[in-house]
C-alpha cells in the first residue's frame, strides 16, 4: 500500500471507530435514563409502560400503611390535585414522614399503584426536589386561579 492509502484507511477507521463508539453511548443513556412523571400524568395513564420512572409529591396525611415486624409500606402522595397510591419494600430514609415531600423510583404494577424500587426523602426542612416543588407550583396556581374564577362568577 502506498503511503496515502495507509492514511485514509486509518482516517477511516478511525472515523468508525468514534461512530461505533457514540452509538453504544447513546444506547447506554437509552437504556439508563430514568423520566419524572408527574402524578396528574400517571392518573391520567400517560407514563412510560415499560420502564422505571419517578413520580414526587407530598405524602397525604394518614396513608402510610405497614404490617408490624413487616418492611413492605404502602402510603399515597399527591400532587395537591390527584393522588396515587405506592407500595415499597424497604427501609424507608429517616426523613420520611407525612406531609413531607419525596421522589420514588420505580414502576407502575399491574393494579394500579406504583412499585416503588427506591423512595428518597428531602433531606432538610427547606429543601424539595425541583421537580417536585414545580409540579405542586403548577397545581397550587390552577387551583387559585379556579377559587378566582367561581368567586368572579355569581
Amino acid at each position: 500500500m502506498k503511503p496515502r492509502q495507509q492514511r485514509m484507511l486509518a482516517v477511516g477507521l478511525a472515523g468508525a471507530g468514534i461512530v461505533i463508539a457514540a452509538v453504544l453511548t447513546l444506547q447506554a443513556f437509552k437504556e439508563n435514563m430514568m423520566f419524572y412523571v408527574e402524578i396528574s400524568e400517571v392518573a391520567q395513564g400517560n407514563y412510560p409502560q415499560d420502564r422505571n420512572f419517578r413520580v414526587g409529591g407530598l405524602v397525604v396525611d394518614g396513608s402510610v400503611k405497614r404490617q408490624p415486624g413487616e418492611l413492605e409500606v404502602e402510603f399515597a402522595v399527591s400532587d395537591l390535585e390527584n393522588e396515587l397510591v405506592i407500595t415499597y419494600d424497604g427501609i424507608l430514609p429517616d426523613l420520611f414522614r407525612e406531609g413531607q415531600g419525596i421522589i420514588a423510583h420505580g414502576q407502575m404494577g399491574d393494579d394500579g399503584t406504583f412499585v416503588a424500587d427506591e423512595v428518597l426523602a428531602k433531606h432538610d426542612e427547606n429543601y424539595m426536589p425541583p421537580e417536585v416543588a414545580d409540579t405542586l407550583a403548577k397545581h397550587a396556581a390552577a387551583k387559585e386561579a379556579a377559587l378566582k374564577a367561581e368567586q368572579v362568577q355569581p
